[in-house]
């Protein structure tokens, strides 16, 4: 992975996403070994909020626990400041006004540079905001996941603040892939994701043969057309696809060289409408904490 990260730096990847609670604090070590020797030319984005307890993750945003992980963070990413820090899902029994404040103080002892939120709601951003302005605002969002669009979109262009998708891909699924290796995503635990059960694979196969057709025509992957398009929907989108081989972070790279113009975009717009997706993206667990 060490290998991987820094192929990316070299290709040109300037933004790098991690939490502490991947692994958990695993992936954070690689991040930080892999970039220690770029450090200046890159931005790191890690998060806080949820922990590991009895194997389960749990959504906690205590002042106290956002400052041990802060320090935490630090020490596992080598560096004396994170560029961009997440609160990575909402916890209703802490304002979100004492997070924010909580943040200013990070920022001012040089600690964080910037800020964000993961899977809020608008009023929650509207209210984290206003304390302290918010950077960025990461969530799902994809060629099968458009939800964002409607509520989301509209509040971050208000508000001058950036979107970073995760799941550019579907989760991979968008990419063919599961036609070929048979293996699908499953939630921490195995609870396995509405989305990918037999039957609404099945169903949405629609959809990857759709963006196929368009890849054929680009002369490109579904995985660069997929993520070309995600990037065409707004100029402060920057997606964050993951992926663990050197071959697949160089062919998402080569994304930023297929052009969309406006009259394939509105024709593209209205075939992903005219295809009707099956399953939910969460199982009930984690679906409940979207959205606060």
């Amino acid at each position: 992975m060490i290998e991987v990260i820094q192929a990316a730096v070299e290709a040109g990847v300037t933004l790098f996403d991690t939490a502490e609670v991947y692994g958990p604090y695993i992936n954070e070590e690689i991040v930080g070994e892999a970039l220690a020797p770029y450090r200046d030319q890159v931005v790191i984005a890690t998060k806080c909020g949820i922990r590991m307890e009895n194997g389960r993750q749990v959504v906690d945003a205590s002042l106290s626990g956002i400052r041990r992980s802060i320090e935490g963070s630090l020490q596992r990413l080598k560096t004396d400041h994170v560029d961009l820090y997440y609160l990575h899902r909402i916890d209703p029994n802490v304002p979100i006004e004492e997070v924010a404040g909580l943040m200013q103080e990070l920022m001012e002892e040089g600690k964080i540079l910037h800020w964000g939120l993961s899977e809020a709601g608008i009023q929650t951003i509207r209210r984290a905001h206003a304390v302290c302005p918010l950077t960025a605002v990461e969530s799902e969002y994809s060629m099968w996941w458009r939800q964002p669009e409607h509520e989301l979109f509209p509040v971050l262009e208000e508000l001058g603040i950036g979107f970073i998708p995760f799941a550019p891909l579907g989760k991979g699924f968008l990419t063919g892939k599961f036609q070929t290796d048979g293996k699908v995503p499953s939630a921490k635990g195995g609870a396995v994701y509405p989305r990918f059960t037999p039957e609404a694979l099945a169903a949405n196969q629609k959809l990857v043969d759709y963006i196929q057709s368009l890849a054929d025509e680009k002369n490109c992957t579904s995985a660069q057309v997929a993520l070309a398009w995600v990037m065409a929907q707004r100029p402060w989108i920057v997606p964050i696809p993951g992926t663990r081989r050197k071959s697949r972070m160089l062919e998402n790279v080569q994304s930023v060289n297929i052009s969309l113009s406006d009259k394939e975009l509105t024709e593209i717009d209205g075939h992903l409408k005219a295809i009707p997706i099956m399953g939910d993206r969460y199982p009930e667990e984690y679906a409940k904490r979207v959205g606060l």
